[in-house]
């Protein structure tokens, strides 16, 4: 493996081949080191090739094994993101309360579990450019107004978006940008694509690739004006 601990060192926790795809490409292309993280690394394996990425798998709540993992790049921590969640629906008096847990633990105690580790790892480092790094959390609209037979998932995104706020308002000074984004609408992908013929709007799902260069535009904003939150959605999303 090619020596990469000269270059800053970005980390994807809960990659897919979606929004985390494009994030990794258009990382590599600034000249990262990416790592890609996942339960199942084996879908990622193109990617891995186009990019030049590192693949780790891992259970995005597992501590000890997130810190390993962080603890163990060869090369300064500047980019962390945090993407998984999982979702739930059903009326509230008939969801399993252990499948509720398990889901709110994914969405909301992963985020915390990623936050950490990347926090200390970025902490211990001299800042570059004014700044010690970037930590990004992947949230929704479920994080502003929780849906109707929605609740884990509101559980979950709510608690994220309070971790950020918090994590923010402690690491901004220290150099630490912390910023959580609102995806609010339907990612396209190749499992899901966009049916243009059927609704006449082109562009009604959020494109991964512009969604990346938006994860792209926090990491590179000047420290006099970050961003803390960020709202994204396609230009026919109802409010």
């Amino acid at each position: 493996m090619a020596d990469v601990s000269f270059k800053p060192q970005a980390l994807i926790v809960g990659a897919g081949t979606g929004l985390s795809a494009g994030f990794a490409r258009q990382l590599a292309g600034a000249g990262y080191a990416v790592h890609l993280a996942a339960r199942n690394v084996a879908k990622l394996e193109a990617l891995a090739a186009e990019t030049g990425a590192e693949l780790h798998p891992l259970d995005g709540t597992d501590a000890a094994g997130t810190a390993a993992l962080i603890d163990g790049l060869p090369g300064d921590l500047r980019v962390a993101c945090y993407n998984p969640s999982a979702r739930m629906r059903g009326p509230v008096a008939d969801l399993d309360p252990e499948a509720v847990r398990k889901a709110v633990e994914i969405t909301a105690y992963g985020a915390f579990v990623l936050g950490q580790a990347a926090a200390k790892r970025m902490l211990a480092q001299q800042p570059a450019n004014g700044r010690r790094g970037t930590i990004l959390f992947t949230g929704a609209s479920a994080g502003v107004k929780g849906f109707a037979q929605s609740a884990p998932f509101a559980m979950g995104k709510f608690a994220q978006r309070g971790l950020a706020q918090s994590m923010a308002r402690e690491l901004h000074p220290k150099g630490i940008h912390v910023a959580w984004v609102n995806i609010d609408g339907g990612i396209r992908n190749a499992s899901r694509p966009e049916r243009t013929e059927a609704t006449g709007r082109p562009d009604s799902m959020l494109d991964p690739e512009a969604i990346a260069a938006e994860y792209m535009h926090l990491i590179n904003q000047d420290r006099s004006a970050w961003s803390d939150e960020l709202v994204l959605r396609p230009w026919v999303e109802k409010f």
